[in-house]
């Protein structure tokens, strides 16, 4: 059995732990419920029940349709299939919308769109990250066919404006589409004004691997997995039956203890900016109050972010320089290069996410450890602070 070698997890915006709770809902369905939801004797029967349960639950919770629900692998088939599958659509091109500050599962999507002949616009943030409305309104034109911009940044966790950006997308009949992994559960969501909403299981204390797009009644998509019609043909594949009961009872606790946890974690969130801003050579990446309320991302001057992470992880404390999926890559940030921050700065940057199990203590052993740490690799550094 591995054993975590850090006591001290502040990374919950890359994964979360399982909730004993979620885990608990999910066993029986490996061993004793293990059939294929698309079978029609008794126990696919059974699995096909589990997997309706967690749909209608979910969608109870978000005031949707229960078909209005895809289930899915996950953030990235999620983005993907709502950005490629509303594009697709299209067979003559057309033109997608979307922010600096995407998470890579849109940027690259709509990369590679832009190889097929289509046209993309991104949009410029200001420098809390975030997107100026008008700025969609005017660059919407009579063939745009979606506008992708995300609810909750993962990495600086600033807040967009998605209700006025939904509202300018319905006047202008443009279907919207928003990356809500990191805001599901902890922020309540314009849902009315959202045509297609990305969710992951494991951003809220639910396994690995399954998530889901909603989809509003009457967004055509054109189907990116083919094979046996799944999810009413819009997603193919046999239903991922214990992630789906995992997620369903992850959503169940979110939206339950919402209140109560992310009042706790944005007293953390607050805590955390008032104490580090003191240490010379520092700053505050994001919105100070327009954010998420389990991210904090701070730049330290002449410190490489890496060489912060390791040093941190030899105090046992689990943190992270920004987005997960893309840490092998030494390059700065692309969020915080939008933001304008001198890359200087941008490379020594620290993301900080708290989630359901992070305690007073967790936080005070990071206070403890970051000054001493900061020092010790200003001290080898060959730049000064200030200098």
């Amino acid at each position: 059995m591995m054993v975590m070698s850090n006591s001290i997890y502040l990374d919950n915006s890359a994964t979360t732990p399982v909730a004993p709770e979620v885990l608990e809902a999910m066993t029986p369905f490996f061993q004793t419920y293990y059939g294929n939801a698309s079978s029609l004797h008794s126990a696919g029967r059974d699995a096909r029940m589990a997997v309706e349960g967690s749909r209608s639950l979910i969608a109870e919770y978000l005031g949707i349709a229960p078909n209005e629900i895809v289930f899915t692998s996950g953030a990235t088939e999620s983005d993907n299939l709502a950005v490629l599958g509303t594009a697709l659509q299209s067979r003559t091109g057309g033109h997608i919308i979307t922010s600096r500050v995407e998470h890579d599962a849109i940027l690259h999507a709509v990369q590679w769109l832009e190889t097929q002949g289509y046209d993309v616009t991104y949009l410029e943030v200001d420098e809390f990250g975030r997107v100026d409305p008008e700025a969609v309104r005017e660059a919407i034109r009579s063939y745009t066919l979606i506008v992708s911009v995300i609810a909750g940044n993962n990495e600086i966790g600033t807040i967009q404006p998605i209700r006025e950006i939904g509202e300018i997308c319905k006047q202008r009949n443009v279907p919207f589409h928003t990356d809500a992994v990191q805001a599901y559960g902890k922020v309540k969501l314009p849902i009315d004004v959202i045509d297609m909403l990305s969710v992951s299981a494991h951003k809220l204390h639910g396994p690995k691997g399954v998530g889901f797009l909603y989809v509003r009644k009457g967004v055509k998509l054109t189907p990116i997995l083919h094979g046996g019609g799944h999810e009413s043909g819009r997603r193919s594949g046999t239903e991922n039956v214990p992630g789906i009961v995992g997620l369903g009872e992850a959503t169940r606790i979110a939206f339950e203890e919402r209140e109560l946890v992310t009042q706790r974690m944005r007293g953390f969130r607050e805590h955390l900016i008032e104490e580090v801003l003191k240490l010379p050579g520092t700053r505050l990446n994001g919105h100070v109050i327009e954010s998420l309320p389990h991210i904090v991302n701070f730049s330290f001057a002449a410190i490489e972010g890496e060489s912060l992470i390791m040093k941190l992880n030899e105090h046992g404390i689990s943190t992270s320089t920004g987005s997960a999926c893309s840490s092998p890559n030494l390059e700065p940030s692309h969020v915080l290069v939008a933001l304008g921050i001198p890359l200087s700065m941008a490379h020594g940057s620290l993301r900080v996410s708290t989630g359901r199990q992070t305690t007073e203590t967790d936080i005070e052993a990071l206070l403890k450890a970051l000054p001493i740490v900061v020092q010790e690799l200003r001290d080898i550094s060959p730049f000064k602070v200030g200098g």
